[in-house]
């Protein structure tokens, strides 16, 4: 059987990352699964560039320019939620790709920013071959944004978006949303990575009567895994009598991430723990967060390598995840696997991931008091190895490379029997 995955990036993002272990665990299965990419960054052989040359980098980097540029200029200049749309109103013809003639099931995952345009899903699915589309976010049910948070337009009509500037001339929301409607979605069949998020793209307007089902994403539990706690602190030179909180995100001052409840309950528990505890930061724009932070602060920077991530969770007493609004964190999957218990808030597809107060703690939705009292509760677990045990054996059993790979198999094998 031969899949070919479909994302913008190798492994820039949670969805790339996603996308990039699926492909590994499917190999592993003996699956023949290749990933079709803009942005190559590995010397993998089973990851292949649309960019096979200067004048196609130069096309493809025009493109992502231009649909920028047409939302930027839409919304009068303003640069404020630039990156929490797309339009797809430009993209790559991969339905004529050498890869995508030869594969049995085209495998999408996150195709935006000058990827695939709205045009070019049409051109794939009028390729006749079985697509799956794994949803990390809801822009295949919206019109343009990624997450609408409150806004329940995309159900009906979307338009006059809260993301944009209202322009006289031009509503990209509703133009978009009109384009939408025009691709036969019925022959895709879309997986939620989490129950949350198929739930609601199956309330999308267009989106109703397509096919649907949720499989989660993927983890090499033989990387992150349990090591000796003080050991993965010695290695980024930590006291090993501290207490650690870690706080982890590509970038950590979106407000989507829920940095200010993590600030606000830091301030609750300082008064209790004070010099005993610290902080661990891992992402990019930690430094407004380390100046509101009243404990001690250790910055680690935006890290990639799959090693190096596996000891930052070895050293984290918890891992605090206090997200507004997420689809299956790739962080908490992580977390656990290392041992490492979660607290977060009840939304998205958290709850499905951390079982409250048997492998970690699901606080109220935005109660900043409620996130630190799961993260005392973590502190203070009579069992601690027994939670730790409690985390592992629940990405062991739900998130495995082997046990999602054979879920996704087993659907490959169903659409091509039709």
């Amino acid at each position: 059987m031969k899949v070919l995955i479909l994302n913008t990036s190798e492994r820039t993002g949670g969805a790339a990352v996603a996308a990039n272990r699926l492909m590994h665990a499917l190999c592993k299965q003996g699956v023949e699964a290749k990933m079709l990419v803009r942005d190559k960054l590995s010397d993998d052989e089973r990851v292949i560039s649309v960019n096979q040359s200067w004048f196609q980098r130069r096309l493809n980097f025009l493109r992502f320019v231009w649909e920028r540029l047409v939302i930027f200029l839409c919304n009068k200049l303003n640069r404020k939620d630039l990156f929490r749309v797309s339009i797809a109103n430009t993209g790559v013809n991969v339905a004529a790709h050498p890869l995508v003639k030869e594969a049995d099931v085209i495998h999408l995952h996150w195709i935006n920013q000058g990827f695939l345009s709205l045009k070019g899903l049409r051109q794939l699915i009028a390729t006749g071959k079985p697509i799956v589309w794994t949803m990390h976010d809801l822009w295949p049910a919206t019109a343009i944004c990624h997450y609408p948070g409150d806004c329940a337009n995309y159900q009906t009509a979307c338009a006059h978006c809260a993301l944009t500037v209202p322009h006289p001339l031009w509503d990209l929301a509703a133009s978009t949303f009109r384009e939408k409607g025009r691709i036969a979605f019925d022959p895709i069949t879309f997986v939620g990575c989490s129950q949350w998020i198929a739930q609601k793209a199956q309330q999308g307007r267009w989106l109703r009567t397509a096919s649907f089902t949720s499989i989660p994403n993927p983890i090499d539990v033989s990387v992150f895994k349990p090591v000796e706690r003080m050991a993965a602190r010695r290695h980024f030179h930590l006291a090993e009598e501290k207490r650690f909180v870690l706080f982890a995100a590509a970038k950590l001052s979106e407000v989507r991430k829920g940095a200010a409840y993590f600030v606000e309950a830091c301030q609750a528990l300082y008064r209790v723990y004070g010099d005993r505890m610290e902080v661990l930061l891992m992402g990019n724009s930690a430094g407004e967060l380390e100046q509101r932070v009243p404990f001690r602060v250790n910055a680690l920077g935006y890290l990639s390598d799959a090693q190096e991530m596996a000891l930052v969770y070895n050293c984290a007493d918890l891992f605090a995840i206090p997200s507004l609004e997420d689809n299956l964190p790739n962080t908490i999957m992580e977390a656990m696997a290392c041992g490492t218990p979660c607290v977060g808030f009840q939304t998205g597809g958290i709850p499905e991931m951390i079982d409250h107060v048997q492998n970690g703690y699901v606080a109220h939705y935005q109660d900043a008091k409620d996130l630190a009292k799961g993260i005392q509760w973590v502190i203070n677990h009579p069992d601690p190895e027994a939670l730790r045990q409690a985390c592992v054996e629940k990405v062991r059993t739900h998130y495995a490379e082997a046990v999602v790979a054979q879920q996704y198999i087993t659907l490959y094998e169903q659409l091509l029997k039709r």
